[in-house]
């Protein structure tokens, strides 16, 4: 796991990418719309230009390379905050490293696990890649349809398409697999102590507001807030609404 946009300054950050991107997603906080915050912005492996893990696609390979992140960065603890996929690893990682947790964010994604329906569409789109060593399916899929919303611009479209396109078909079948694999955070976000704050685009498509409000409900204090007009993506379409509620969320941690 790499982090190729580290900011400097007081509350340490940590946004964790969604599928099948990069950190290139948080550009609208990484420009220093965050201020007063220490924002670390890692490549998940696979999506670095390096492999994806060894051995069994877990979430939890990919947790146990952001607690090394930290380590490396000095940081006993940090918020973390994830969308989609990334919301998924943020959820893994308050179940497994809770002690490390000082906030979280989560952005359009869901705590339930995935249905048979899902993982069998997964595990087709995983062997698909494989076979043919391309993404190309994912384009003839229109993914970047289902990831933005109806209002998103064609400037918006191609930034999204193209950064689906520079995938490495290993990295989409192992991440496919991985998040197959997860089971159900209801009873983590039961259990937190820490500030929480869940976003999600009005027009999610993907994870719609009643996964984000499901969350909500299971946890013992969180601000949700949806976002006007956006889609799965809400951080790329509407940064200044989604830096809002990360800043709400970061003036709460201790």
């Amino acid at each position: 796991m790499t982090d190729p946009h580290p900011q400097q300054s007081a509350t340490p950050l940590v946004l964790l990418h969604a599928f099948p991107l990069t950190s290139a997603m948080w550009r609208g906080q990484l420009d220093g719309s965050l201020a007063g915050a220490r924002v670390l912005a890692p490549d998940l492996r696979g999506f670095d230009g390096s492999p994806p893990p060894p051995g069994v696609p877990s979430l939890e390979h990919w947790v146990d390379d952001l607690a090394r992140l930290l380590d490396a960065a000095g940081l006993e603890r940090a918020v973390v905050g994830g969308l989609s996929m990334g919301g998924y690893l943020a959820l893994a990682f308050a179940r497994r490293h809770p002690d490390r947790l000082a906030g979280l964010l989560l952005a359009d994604t869901k705590a339930s696990a995935d249905t048979e329906a899902a993982r069998a569409n997964r595990e087709r789109i995983a062997s698909a890649v494989l076979a043919r060593r391309s993404v190309a399916l994912l384009a003839e899929e229109r993914m970047e349809d289902t990831l933005l919303g109806p209002d998103a611009g064609p400037r918006l479209l191609a930034e999204v398409r193209g950064m689906v396109a520079a995938a490495d078909p290993r990295a989409v079948a192992w991440a496919q697999r991985a998040m197959a694999a997860r089971g159900e955070s209801f009873q983590v976000l039961a259990g937190l102590r820490v500030p929480v704050a869940v976003v999600v685009g009005e027009r999610d498509a993907i994870t719609p507001v009643t996964d984000d409000e499901a969350m909500v409900a299971a946890l013992p204090a969180a601000e949700l807030t949806v976002v006007a007009a956006a889609g799965h993506l809400s951080a790329l379409e509407a940064p200044a609404a989604f830096n809002a509620a990360v800043l709400a969320l970061l003036r709460r941690v201790d």
